[in-house]
C-alpha cells in the first residue's frame, strides 16, 4: 500500500534529515488531530514502511493496511497518504536511471557539489543534465540511447554519461579505451562514456571533476 507514491523516486538523505528524519531514516508525526502516531521508515530498496499507533492506548493500528473499507479507514489512509506525498515531493528526486554506475555517479555529484539532475525535456523523460550553480553552464548529461547508435554491437538501450573535454585534447581523450564521440552534443567539446562498468568508477569521478572545471572556465 502507498507504493506508487515513491515509484521512480529516490530519497535524498540530506533532504530527509532536513525534513526531520533520524539517522536510521525514520520519521514520526501525529495525524488526525493526535489520534494516531505515524512512523515512516525509508527502506534500502527505495520504498517506505509505515506503522500507526493509537496514542490513547499505545496499541498498534494495522487495519489501514488491510483490504477493509469504511469512511473512517478512508480518513486514516488519506492522512497517511498526505504525509507520504509530502515526503516524496520534498525529499526525493526522480530515479529514472537503473544501472549501478548511473546510481554511483548521481550520488557522487550530489555529495560533491550538491547538484541534482535536471530533466528538461518532456518528450525525453529519461534524459537529464547537471549544471553549475555559479554560471548555469552544463557540465554533464546522462542520456539513454540504443547501443548500436554509439557503434556498439547491441541494440539494447544504454545509459551514457556525456562530459566536456578540452578541444585541444580531443584526439587524446578519444584515443582512450571506451571514450566515444559525443552523442547529441558538439563532438569537439564533449565526449561519451557508457555507464556499463567499462570505465572504472574512479576514472568516471575524475572525468566529471574535469568537466565541472571546464564548465567554469571563462572563454
Amino acid at each position: 500500500m502507498f507504493e506508487d507514491i515513491f515509484l521512480h523516486k529516490r530519497a535524498v538523505p540530506e533532504k530527509l534529515f532536513a525534513y526531520g528524519f533520524s539517522e536510521d531514516l525514520t520519521y514520526e508525526t501525529d495525524i488526525l488531530d493526535g489520534m494516531f502516531r505515524l512512523r515512516v521508515r525509508m527502506l534500502p530498496s527505495g520504498g517506505v514502511d509505515t506503522d500507526l499507533t493509537e496514542i490513547d492506548t499505545g496499541e498498534p493500528y494495522t487495519l489501514y493496511k488491510t483490504s477493509a473499507v469504511g469512511s473512517f479507514l478512508g480518513e486514516v489512509r488519506g492522512a497517511v497518504e498526505t504525509v507520504l506525498t509530502d515526503i516524496a515531493a520534498r525529499c526525493c528526486e526522480p530515479a529514472v536511471f537503473r544501472s549501478m554506475q548511473a546510481e554511483t555517479v548521481i550520488r557522487f555529484v550530489r555529495e560533491t557539489w550538491g547538484d541534482a539532475l535536471e530533466f528538461l525535456w518532456e518528450r525525453f523523460p529519461d534524459n537529464a543534465i547537471w549544471r553549475r550553480r555559479d554560471n548555469e553552464k552544463w557540465y554533464g548529461l546522462i542520456l539513454t540511447v540504443a547501443g548500436r547508435k554509439l557503434g556498439l554491437d547491441t541494440d539494447e538501450i544504454q545509459e551514457i554519461l556525456v562530459l566536456r573535454m578540452d578541444r585541444e585534447r580531443r584526439e587524446e581523450v578519444l584515443s582512450r579505451p571506451h571514450h566515444l564521440p559525443a552523442w547529441h552534443m558538439n563532438k569537439n567539446s564533449w565526449y561519451t562514456l557508457v555507464l556499463n562498468d567499462s570505465v572504472p568508477d574512479a576514472a568516471l569521478f575524475a572525468a566529471i571533476r574535469e568537466s565541472y572545471a571546464l564548465a567554469g572556465k571563462q572563454r
